[in-house]
């Protein structure tokens, strides 16, 4: 059985998520380790409105807060030991990071 593990990162701030996806693909590659991706999305554009006070009947507001989330995903296949280790490190605030491990069973055996 081979597990795949889907790495899913993504920051408002685009230098720091490359740097960590390059971090991760510079490690695969020395661990000799069947890496796919990065796949890059589009950027998500997000707009946050913001009250000017807590008080429900002020309509008041302030200019609303937009930003950008870069995302990346990033397949390892089998290596398990290296997927647990790149998904434990300790990445900056600036980057949230999402792991999915799927098992994938061989062709032509039985359960």
């Amino acid at each position: 059985m081979t597990f795949v593990t889907r790495l899913t990162l993504q920051s408002g701030d685009r230098a720091a998520l490359d740097g960590i996806v390059e971090d991760i693909k510079a490690t695969a590659e020395r661990k000799g380790a069947a890496l796919k991706g990065p796949h890059s999305h589009p950027p998500e554009r997000l707009s946050v409105p913001q009250s000017c006070r807590l008080h429900a009947d002020d309509d008041r507001r302030f200019s609303s807060w937009d930003y950008t989330v870069f995302t990346r995903e990033l397949e390892i296949h089998g290596h398990d030991n290296l997927a647990r280790n790149i998904a434990s490190q300790n990445f900056p605030d600036s980057v949230h990071i999402e792991a999915e491990v799927e098992q994938i069973r061989g062709a032509g055996r039985g359960n």
